[in-house]
């Protein structure tokens, strides 16, 4: 067989080498039939049974989850059981079958197919993501009634070889509920033709610190049982029946990587601190409260973004079933005591128009445009005025700082900050505590935010930028659409004017600026953030140590002077070969 390649979405870094062990999808499995009006309340039993032993499976990982699983495992195990319990997955297909007559795997199907369109349409990446949490949900189930569980072969030798004992998994989509069957088997990296960087099996392989590709489309039709195959986690391609030569060098560079890994653990307590004496504040992004130990053990010095829209999830169709001021408070001081004293930013609810959060019959014709984040919360006070008590309240139990996404009007600033102030009123006259000097910031995410910064310096005690947005906005591109994906660039000049004037502007001002999207966990860019003056770096943990690499071994007298040499370029040759130049210093 030719060898060749794929190109998908780089999840987890690092490189992988094994054989392929193709997990199958059961819903390749299930046939299509009707029932007969005599056996329909036999096969809603059977699909009853089925959700109830899934139920049952869920639990049973749940409670056997070993000391050293990734926190992240759990929550997303409870995730999948809330989805399980909702009716719309629980119910509805029961429903189907008695007034379609569908056979029980048809009727599950047919819901879930449905619920995935409806997905489809969130303009969120990261709440677009979890549409695969309900499929794979579905696909446990269809599992119990095909009787189609795959199993991987435990660890062994195969002609003498570690090395080709290794799997890598390839498959359609993989739950992170089944990816604890590989803790105790010959499991090395995974490939997913579904996925992207938020989603749950992506977040997972990074805590792993597993290679993993995803977004890979049809890798799990075109490659083989048992080929050879090799993840570069970093780049996200995948090399199938590699050449020797080929071969002998991926696991020279995997050797290498090793290696480097081992001399990056020594430095979890080293303060980030530059050539010259510069203090860097490097802090951690964070999904779940669980995710805290993760952030500490990585050298963190606090949360500088906690995602609260995890909590929200799980809810689909149902507003009446949000989250409970008490629910959400035991999670903000859940993060805040385990974060032992530093600082915790909690991102008030970041979502989209079309959006499980909103009325069914609400949509929109541009949703990247329409009702999301703040404009939401606006729209929905009492729901804000929820999470605003419970975020306050949790303030009592450590340092909290309030993030508010998506601001671009000063109308919009003076409204979320009088109910902040209607909040603690609220928290006052309950004589529940708060923390009455608690710092609020906005996120940088839209081209009019930074393009009128003095409207957010005069009203608020900090900025994060968060670079994502920016830069899908500034450039006018949906960074998940495949078609437009490789005009999405940083180092764009239109995107490094807008970052250095915030950061320049923010230091003049003397309020604090992070950044807190992917940016500022790319270590090509570390160098050219210091250069900017940037001294807060918030990102996921696995990518601390590398950053804080970068910044031990950086000057600014040096780095400062190639820095303006970028900002005053446009022509990309130039940017990138004075990138190089400063990425070599």
């Amino acid at each position: 067989m030719a060898s060749f390649s794929l190109h998908g979405i780089p999840v987890s870094r690092g490189i992988a080498i094994g054989r392929a062990h193709l997990l199958k999808p059961a819903a390749l499995d299930v046939k299509h039939y009707l029932v007969a009006e005599e056996q329909v309340e036999a096969e809603v039993k059977r699909l009853s049974d089925a959700i109830v032993k899934v139920h049952q499976e869920l639990q049973t990982i749940w409670k056997d989850l070993p000391a050293d699983a990734p926190s992240e495992l759990g929550a997303f195990i409870d995730v999948h059981a809330l989805i399980l319990s909702d009716p719309i997955v629980s119910e509805q297909p029961l429903e189907i079958i008695r007034n379609r007559h569908y056979n029980a795997e048809w009727a599950l199907l047919t819901q879930i197919d449905e619920l995935s369109a409806q997905f489809d349409e969130i303009e969120d990446a990261y709440l677009r993501e979890r549409k695969n949490d309900i499929l794979q949900v579905g696909e446990r189930i269809l599992k119990v009634l095909t009787g189609s569980a795959s199993q991987l072969p435990r660890k062994s030798h195969v002609d003498g070889d570690e090395v080709a004992a290794h799997m890598i998994v390839v498959a359609h989509d993989i739950s992170p509920a089944d990816m604890l069957q590989f803790r105790d088997r010959a499991f090395v990296g995974f490939v997913t033709d579904l996925g992207g960087q938020n989603s749950h099996t992506a977040i997972v392989a990074r805590s792993l610190d597993i290679p993993a590709a995803v977004g890979m489309a049809n890798a799990s039709s075109l490659i083989s049982q048992d080929d050879w195959v090799i993840i570069d986690g970093d780049a996200g391609v995948v090399i199938v029946d590699p050449a020797p030569v080929v071969l002998a060098q991926y696991r020279e560079s995997q050797n290498q990587l090793l290696r480097e890994r081992k001399k990056l653990g020594k430095l979890k307590k080293t303060p980030a601190i530059t050539m010259d004496g510069t203090l860097i504040h490097l802090l951690a992004n964070i999904e779940l409260p669980e995710d805290c130990s993760g952030a500490l053990d990585a050298g963190a010095v606090g949360v500088g973004l906690f995602r609260s829209e995890f909590l929200f999830m799980g809810r689909t169709g149902h507003a009446n079933k949000l989250p409970s001021e008490d629910e959400q408070f035991e999670s903000y001081r859940k993060a805040v005591i385990a974060m032992k004293g530093r600082p915790v930013t909690i991102r008030t609810l970041d979502v989209g128009a079309d959006k499980p959060l909103a009325k069914a019959e609400e949509t929109a014709l541009n949703p990247a445009l329409g009702l999301r984040a703040i404009r939401y919360c606006l729209a929905e006070p009492q729901m804000f005025l929820t999470q605003l008590r419970a975020i306050l309240r949790a303030s009592a139990f450590g340092p909290i700082h309030l993030l508010i996404p998506m601001l671009s009007h000063a109308f919009e600033i003076d409204q979320s900050l009088m109910l902040i102030e209607q909040a603690k009123a609220q928290l006052r006259d309950a004589k529940k505590k708060y923390d009455t000097d608690i710092k609020i910031g906005a996120m940088i995410e839209i081209p009019a935010a930074a393009l009128t910064l003095p409207l957010f310096i005069k009203r608020l005690d900090f900025l994060s930028i968060g670079t994502n947005d920016l830069i899908q906005y500034t450039l006018a591109i949906d960074r998940v659409d495949h078609e437009v994906a490789h005009l999405y660039n940083p180092l764009h000049p239109a995107i490094l004017q807008l970052l250095a004037t915030t950061i320049a502007t923010g230091a003049k001002a003397g309020i604090p600026v992070a950044v807190c999207g992917e940016v500022a966990g790319d270590t090509k860019l570390t160098r050219l953030l210091l250069g900017m003056g940037l001294r807060e770096f918030s990102m996921h943990p696995a990518q601390l140590l590398a950053v804080k690499q970068e910044i031990l071994g950086s000057d600014l007298a040096e780095i400062e002077p190639l820095t303006k040499k970028i900002l005053r370029a446009y022509e990309p040759v130039v940017i990138a070969e004075a990138m190089e130049r400063l990425r070599a210093l």
